[in-house]
């Protein structure tokens, strides 16, 4: 199969190119080329999205990351007989607060077919994917639509997960682990890895329809706990801190300065990582144990020292154990 990707140079596209290189197929990766380095054996198209698009060729099936209409418009124009893949985002979602939901249950934003500074404006990302994804279902011949919660593992650019197996490998010298929220606070994440291998599997098959792309969602003392085994701590020692108390002394949730990834305030968030993940699984999305995803994002992370790391520092996670006493 002769596979296009819009991208292959960050994490996602990335793996995604690598995955197709695995089994066999041949692969152009159409990008600027500028956020990392292409799989080797890849054919690089330089192409700048934000201008006309040269020569696509003839490709069988197309994955695409993009997040404005106007590239996604301009794609779809060029392509309209190759399978696409989109990579939506369950930021499409208008809706955060109901768990179990699934792409028929529950309402999307507004679309947006204009192109947006997400730097200036960042909450346009859902309807600016829900406008790509209506491009694609217009457009092209066949395509698939997945909505991807987190996507974790090694190579992960924005430090979320990664935060968790970074906490765990520092249990020796800092023993007592914050643990945000309620333990039964429902979580889930995908590995990239996983993820890539199933948009390919779309790919190949030319499956149709749209998808949630998450793994089960689990309690998160659960997913900690998997996380730590992964990491070598099997008794981990976690130290819930209520949502209130979090608040109270300032943590932030999700990811950045001052935070807790995986954490999100409920019951606002209640929804937003428990989709309901069996319409994905019946359709040949198979996630890897969280024990082996955690494990190799710490060996990945030991390798890369300027790896992104997000959410509190040890004397951060010190001070707001001490004033939540």
């Amino acid at each position: 199969m002769d596979l296009l990707v819009l991208g292959g140079s960050r994490f996602l596209s990335r793996a995604v190119a690598q995955e197709a290189l695995d089994r066999g197929h041949r692969v152009t990766c159409a990008c600027r080329g500028r956020s990392g380095s292409l799989p080797e054996g890849v054919r690089h198209l330089p192409v700048d999205r934000a201008e006309p698009l040269p020569d696509l060729g003839s490709p069988d099936a197309v994955v695409d990351v993009g997040r404005q209409p106007s590239w996604v418009r301009r794609s779809v124009a060029a392509l309209p007989d190759a399978h696409h893949v989109f990579v939506s985002s369950i930021s499409a979602y208008a809706d955060e607060r109901t768990p179990h939901g699934t792409p028929e249950t529950l309402p999307l934003h507004e679309p947006r077919f204009e192109d947006v500074d997400l730097g200036a404006d960042a909450e346009a990302y859902g309807p600016l994917k829900v406008a790509c994804e209506r491009l694609v279902e217009d457009g092209a011949a066949s395509w698939t639509v997945i909505r991807p919660g987190l996507i974790v593992g090694p190579g992960d650019p924005t430090g979320r997960f990664t935060y968790w197996p970074a906490r765990f490998a520092a249990t020796t010298e800092h023993p007592q682990v914050l643990a945000p929220g309620s333990p039964e606070d429902l979580v889930q994440v995908i590995d990239v890895r996983d993820l890539a291998a199933w948009i390919m599997r779309c790919a190949e098959d030319r499956v149709p329809g749209v998808f949630d792309a998450v793994g089960p969602a689990l309690p998160l003392a659960q997913l900690l706990g998997e996380v730590a085994t992964g990491c070598g701590v099997p008794d981990p020692g976690l130290t819930w801190v209520a949502q209130d108390s979090l608040e109270r002394v300032g943590v932030a949730p999700w990811a950045g300065p001052h935070s807790l990834p995986l954490w999100l305030p409920r019951p606002a968030y209640d929804g937003m990582m428990a989709h309901d993940a069996a319409p994905a699984l019946a359709a040949g999305l198979a996630p890897r144990p969280l024990a082996t995803t955690a494990a190799d994002t710490l060996a990945w992370l030991r390798s890369q020292p300027d790896a992104v790391v997000t959410g509190l520092t040890a004397d951060e996670e010190e001070g707001v154990l001490r004033l939540t006493r």
